[in-house]
């Protein structure tokens, strides 16, 4: 028998399989195609506190490789959030919600981190401080690590639920920037966001995007994730959340060895929309033909077998 319990930050999930934030929604379309119970947990979508109505079109370019989104954190505000999205999910009692919250300053992220705290139904939150395609806040936050530290630190400071900080891959030394959210009271970290990307259209000579640039996701992005948790989860004592362009059972295995206690799939959800709990269903057998009996023995593999080598 496989456990697949993980615990992360002292939330407790059945499973380590976690849709990302801005790939499900508020999670109504997924919920239609299979039981969100099923889930680990679900991180709704990047909350602010108005309404944004994001990017102009055309937000999405596809690429053989990548998608490059440009939507601009799209989202009703947090009064709607409160009134009609979080009672939609309060029906799934088994599914761990994560509330994703973004701003363009710093009180506005302690604002919404205060009132979606005092949701029961929220179990955690995650500090969207990486998004690369708004104007203002986002990505902002996210580069310097006393800037990233400022924000972590208040935000910690208005809530009593686990703070996970979603650190960018924009820059330099992600190292850096974990360390410094770790020290200002960041409970886990998830990583990594996109990365900024430009397509061209060369029948117009004009970029495919309405922003010109977007967040690079999808498979394409995936060995550059892994490396950013190998090398983070040797500096920090905190639980890391892997995610970007994991696809398959073996995609979520290689970034629980790299260091991962569990993953969020964000793109993959989109070509393929019961990937979650096929990748559920999948991992025990898996992981079973690997020997291994938990998803907790898994975390850090890589690191002690390089470790068993010297």
């Amino acid at each position: 028998m496989v456990d697949l319990s993980v615990n992360i930050a002292g939330l407790e999930l059945k499973n380590p399989i976690i849709p990302a934030s801005g790939c499900c929604g508020y999670g109504e379309s997924m919920s239609q195609k299979f039981d969100l119970n099923l889930l680990g947990g679900l991180v709704f979508k990047s909350t602010t506190l108005e309404e944004r109505a994001g990017n102009p079109a055309p937000q999405y370019a596809h690429t053989p490789s990548a998608v490059l989104n440009a939507v601009g954190l799209k989202n009703p505000g947090l009064a709607t959030v409160r009134q009609e999205k979080i009672p939609f999910l309060a029906q799934f009692e088994d599914l761990a919600v994560i509330a994703s919250v973004a701003g363009s300053k710093e009180e506005d992220y302690v604002e919404v981190v205060k009132a979606l705290s005092q949701e029961e139904t929220v179990k955690a939150i995650e500090l969207n401080i990486s998004c690369p395609n708004v104007k203002e806040g986002g990505v902002s936050f996210g580069t310097d690590p006393q800037v990233a530290a400022r924000l972590t630190r208040l935000c910690k400071e208005a809530t009593h639920l686990p703070l996970w900080v979603k650190l960018t891959p924009n820059v330099t030394d992600i190292v850096a920037i974990a360390k410094a959210v770790e020290e200002a009271g960041a409970d886990a970290l998830v990583m990594i966001n996109t990365l900024t990307g430009l397509a061209v259209d060369v029948e117009t000579g004009l970029p495919q995007l309405a922003n010109i640039t977007g967040g690079i996701s999808g498979p394409s992005i995936r060995h550059l994730a892994l490396r950013m948790v190998y090398q983070v989860y040797s500096e920090v004592a905190i639980p890391i959340i892997g995610v970007g362009g994991i696809e398959s059972v073996d995609d979520v295995i290689a970034m629980l060895m790299v260091g991962a206690s569990a993953v969020e799939i964000g793109t993959a959800n989109y070509a393929k929309p019961l990937v979650c709990p096929e990748i559920i269903q999948a991992l025990p057998g898996r992981l079973s033909e690997l020997g291994f009996d938990s998803v907790a023995s898994v975390t850090g593999h890589l690191h002690r077998q390089l470790a068993n080598q010297k």
